[in-house]
């Protein structure tokens, strides 16, 4: 099991207050009995998911606190990881993972063909958009990111920071941007095909000539632009930039008027789960309403849940341009897009 990360005063106290609601009458209480008791003599749930270990954690730790007697056993890494060790662990008989979540809605495509996904439609998510439900009930967004450019405000102005994609293209920022990498972050996979459809590959062959610093995860820019060790991230999930921004960080977002990828990360229970109560359980957990308004409270996250209210410091996702992808082409095209990223990019 992962090791617990440190939990912030105010992760705390939003933690405190949604258990509390949860004690109120929340989802703890509404769920059958024999659901709970059966989890709890499963005795804990096996989570794979992309979502930043500390975010996951304190996910972890507000279910324990719900559900006394029911562990998390977070395994965290990048999606693109979490599907090549799912698939790994299947050829070796290996059958641990309850619940997979990561940022490619392509894989949950591939994962459903295979029969690898149980069928359950975790309470509450009636009113999603369309975007956020796998069609057959195999899978739901637990949560979205858009992605962004940010800049570190010591560094950059706010009147020369780049405004647009193309703006990253001026010589100015050579050897001054980041950005992650396809092959590891679901984020950044489906940010590369968004702006294929935008710009075209001559895009990012292009951008290659600035010379970014390659980093690996979609979180990895925010830091790094913070620190200042490159200026300009050139993607990244919005909300790794908010929480730093939040902390007092010199990081500033920037929404391209002509668009920003939209990332859906989708959430399901596998067909061979060794928990499959403390699965069902945890993923009813997840979609509540208290549990998605503490990840866009907490976490400067998205959710599909049409009762959340977000941070008045955050853009709405109506008040932007959303760039959306369709989760097959995701999958069909996953190959060719870490092939030519690392054409241009040379890692």
């Amino acid at each position: 099991m992962s090791q617990r990360t440190a939990i912030t005063r105010r992760s705390f106290v939003a933690g405190a207050a949604l258990v509390t609601v949860l004690g109120r009458g929340g989802r703890a209480e509404a769920q059958d009995p024999r659901v709970v008791e059966a989890a709890k003599k499963e005795g804990k749930v096996v989570w794979y998911t992309s979502l930043v270990l500390p975010s996951a954690e304190r996910v972890a730790k507000l279910f324990e606190a719900a559900y006394p007697g029911v562990k998390v056993e977070v395994h965290r890494t990048g999606s693109e990881r979490i599907l090549q060790r799912v698939m790994q662990e299947l050829q070796a008989n290996i059958k641990n993972v309850d619940v997979i979540h990561t940022s490619d809605a392509g894989h949950f495509v591939l994962l459903k063909d295979k029969k690898l996904l149980a069928k359950y439609t975790p309470a509450g998510v009636e009113g999603f958009p369309s975007g956020f439900k796998d069609k057959d009930g195999f899978s739901y967004g637990l949560r979205a990111t858009v992605n962004c450019i940010a800049y570190n405000t010591k560094a950059v102005p706010a009147a020369e920071a780049p405004k647009t994609w193309k703006d990253l293209l001026d010589a100015r920022w050579k050897g001054k941007m980041v950005t992650a990498h396809p092959g590891y972050s679901g984020v950044i996979a489906t940010h590369v095909l968004a702006l294929v459809h935008l710009h075209g590959w001559d895009y990012f062959k292009a951008l290659a000539q600035n010379q970014l610093m390659l980093v690996q995860s979609a979180n990895d820019p925010s830091t790094t632009v913070a620190s200042g060790e490159r200026v300009v991230a050139v993607n990244g999930g919005e909300y790794s930039f908010y929480q730093l921004k939040k902390k007092g960080n010199p990081v500033e977002m920037v929404y391209p008027k002509e668009g920003v990828p939209l990332v859906v990360s989708p959430t399901a229970i596998t067909s061979f789960a060794p928990h499959p109560s403390a699965a069902r359980l945890f993923t009813d957990f997840t979609f509540g309403r208290e549990l998605q308004q503490f990840l866009a409270d907490s976490e400067g996250l998205y959710t599909g849940h049409p009762d959340v209210k977000y941070p008045a410091d955050k853009p709405k996702l109506s008040d932007l341009k959303l760039l959306n992808t369709d989760p097959d082409e995701l999958l069909k095209r996953n190959e060719e897009i870490k092939k030519r990223f690392v054409e241009f990019f040379g890692a």
